[in-house]
């Protein structure tokens, strides 16, 4: 590991003044200041205008990137903080470093970038003082406010923060709306000038749903004319509101608009000093660079909890799907199905999923097959009363069973059978009864030794007036991965605040959905999930961090819901196990949909922890190819999937180690396969290849190929 940090204080140039000036159109700022990336291709550019108010640019190989944008606060009970401020030290400064990941994409992560720090203070009273810390890497930018402890003022109130991003064109955006409760809409496609979240306000198959602007969520992908590709995020969301980008359509201009709180009337409390969360611009002449970009764990602080070890990468299967499908309930009483949730009415079933002989019966399935988890889901008693009713609180209890499950004796069965059970919560969207619970269900777990937990906030949150994506909920969602760290827990999360890279810091947390996911397609009356909707996400969501989608699905006509089915090829099913990525991985469908199928054999053999990864090619909302390293084997493996138009892709095996041969097992779209017409055609070919080689597969619509290239030992 290397690591170097020299600083100097910033001198402005004639030369950079003169650039500033022609930049602006106008006379130049007072004060200005300059930081490049490494490889020199990225710069931002720093001053203070006429009245004092902060700006910042950016450009790529000189060309600009974002023109001069505003930064600063509005506050409650004090002027705003966005002028008549003065530079009282600039400093510049690089520093780089190796560090490895415990789980994750890639084994050794590069850190290096070139910092710019600004300590700016107001030039009258009351003289308050804001530092502002610059970021340039090779992938990309970051930028984030430090608010130091100061004379008078012990806490600041943040009504909002007016962070710009003005556009240097109208640009294509693959976005989804800025909504300040959940992530599962579908992403759009247009020029930044016809974005229109205001139109998905009223979304009927979202159990929660608020979009008070024309904002967008983050990570929003966007590609310019000329082909450079950008995609705007935060990193580190640390005690502090989530961060919407409020779009005018007209200038073709971001501002930073964070997710409020109705019922305590603000967007941020914190007691001096702090520090805001980064405000991240990836930066790629290539879609696939968005995907390999590290900026955004390398925006985090190191691990905090040091060895890991007690949690696995593994695949899983559940007790999840079959209720999704209405073949069984949540709930003891057998009311509560998704199917009718969809129909607003009862199910009536009567078939309870998470009894202890059908936790026996996936056990015995993944035992078979090599795979490490089970998730039980409706184990435990209040999913009677979980959704669709107000009075939520109190309602689930974490360590009390149904009358016919037994955690005990589910956990000891799967110990004997080498299967570690994976713990459910759902909470409907009740924090407080959680938080109320937290150390005894966790303690619960330790006990037992389960060291990963699937969590849920279904509904509207509780207290009213709370959104899931506002301060009191990161606080929230933060409380619950450190209460977990203490018992050596792994969280999922689901209808989680967004990824910002904080798995660096906490490793245990090691997924979350914040998508439109595979659920969608068995109960949605839309139609499900577009095919391409994967393609889209891979670009977008996935940039934030790793993605529990639940792929897997083999039975894709979905036979007991007549009127859904999944909008991929099995051949693209395959795929995403590698494509979307997660170091826990669900094998999503019934076991009797897996017995005795030959494609099964892929989801037996493909890693979930890489020592590599490569996007070897890819567009956004199209196409993407991937191919991963898994740690410790030296095993290959590649997934490739398609939009609704078939193509033909090729793909170059130069990344492969020097004076190997593989055994190649290649699981591709048969002649005839479609997703809508025909998903359940494929085909499974051998082959050898080496470093050097190429080959070419056809995507069928829909559709995509799974590769798995096993080392031969000499």
């Amino acid at each position: 590991m290397q690591r170097k940090d020299i600083a100097r204080q910033a001198r402005v140039s004639t030369a950079l003044v003169l650039a500033l000036a022609l930049m602006w159109g106008c006379a130049a700022p007072e004060t200005a200041t300059e930081v490049k990336s490494p490889d020199g291709r990225i710069a931002i550019l720093f001053a203070l205008d006429d009245s004092g108010a902060p700006v910042y640019s950016v450009s790529f190989d000189g060309k600009p990137v974002i023109k001069p944008s505003g930064m600063g606060f509005e506050f409650k009970d004090q002027p705003p903080l966005s002028g008549g401020l003065e530079v009282a030290q600039a400093d510049l400064s690089s520093f780089s470093e190796t560090w490895e990941m415990p789980w994750g994409e890639q084994r050794a992560v590069d850190n290096t970038y070139n910092q710019l720090t600004v300590a700016l203070k107001e030039k009258e009273a009351p003289e308050r003082s804001l530092v502002l810390h610059f970021k340039a890497y090779n992938d990309g930018i970051g930028f984030r406010y430090e608010f130091p402890a100061q004379a008078g003022v012990d806490t600041v109130i943040i009504m909002d923060e007016r962070t710009g991003f003005n556009l240097a064109g109208d640009h294509t955006a693959y976005w989804i709306p800025g909504d300040w409760d959940i992530y599962e809409h579908l992403y759009h496609k247009c020029k930044v000038s016809e974005i229109n979240a205001i139109k998905y306000r009223n979304h009927p198959g979202l159990a929660q749903t608020y979009i008070p602007e024309n904002a967008v969520n983050t990570p929003v992908t966007m590609k310019t004319d000329e082909g450079l590709y950008l995609s705007f995020h935060e990193a580190n969301l640390t005690d502090y509101a989530g961060m919407t980008l409020k779009v005018d359509t007209a200038n073709l201009s971001l501002t930073s608009n964070l997710v409020g709180s109705d019922r305590l009337g603000y967007k941020v409390k914190r007691a001096l000093p702090f520090e805001t969360p980064w405000r991240t611009i990836q930066i790629s002449e290539t879609a696939g660079g968005l995907i390999d970009s590290k900026l955004i764990v390398n925006l985090n602080e190191p691990n905090k909890l040091g060895d890991v070890s007690w949690f696995h990468p593994m695949k899983y299967v559940g007790i999840w799907w079959e209720m999704h499908l209405g073949i069984s309930t949540w709930d003891y009483e057998g009311s509560q199905s998704m199917s009718s949730f969809a129909e607003g009415g009862k199910a009536g079933s009567g078939t309870h999923g998470a009894t202890t002989a059908n936790a026996k019966r996936y056990i015995d399935f993944a035992a078979k097959n090599g795979i490490g988890g089970l998730l039980v889901e409706g184990w435990n008693t209040g999913w009677d009363h979980w959704t669709g009713f107000d009075d939520r609180e109190g309602v689930f209890d974490f360590v009390t069973e149904y009358p016919d499950y037994s955690l005990q004796e589910v956990v000891r069965y799967g110990r004997e059978k080498g299967v570690e059970v994976i713990m459910h919560h759902e909470t409907s969207a009740a924090p407080r009864t959680y938080e109320q619970q937290l150390d005894t269900a966790y303690a619960l777990m330790k006990s037992l030794g389960i060291h990963a937990v699937k969590t849920g906030y279904v509904g509207k949150i509780i207290p009213a007036g709370e959104y899931h994506h506002g301060q009191w909920m990161v606080n929230h969602y933060r409380k619950v991965l450190e209460h977990a760290a203490k018992y050596q827990v792994a969280v999922d999360a689901h209808e989680p605040i967004k990824a910002t890279g904080i798995r660096r810091t906490y490793p245990n947390a090691v997924a979350r959905e914040g998508l439109r996911g595979q659920e969608w397609n068995a109960w949605a009356s839309d139609g499900g999930n577009p095919p391409d909707h994967l393609p889209t996400v891979a670009f977008t969501r996935m940039l934030s961090g790793p993605i529990d989608f639940t792929p897997g699905v083999f039975e894709l006509s979905l036979k007991p819901k007549p009127n859904n089915q999944v909008n991929t090829t099995l051949a693209q099913q395959l795929a995403l196990y590698v494509v979307i990525y997660s170091p826990i991985q669900m094998a999503c469908d019934l076991p009797e949909n897996y017995e005795g199928h030959p494609a099964f054999q892929f989801i037996r053999d493909v890693g979930v922890n890489w020592e590599h990864s490569l996007t070897l090619d890819g567009e956004v909302g199209e196409f993407v190819t991937i191919a991963r390293e898994e740690r410790g084997t030296g095993n290959w493996f590649i997934g490739s999937i398609t939009n609704e138009a078939g193509r033909d892709i090729t793909i170059d095996f130069g990344f492969l180690p020097e004076g190997k041969v593989f055994d190649v097992q290649v699981y591709r779209d048969g002649d005839q396969a479609h997703f809508r017409d025909n998903p359940g055609d494929y085909a499974i070919e051998s082959d050898k290849i080496k470093k050097g080689d190429s080959r070419s597969y056809h995507l069928a619509p829909g559709g995509g190929v799974a590769i798995s290239l096993m080392a031969i030992k000499k």
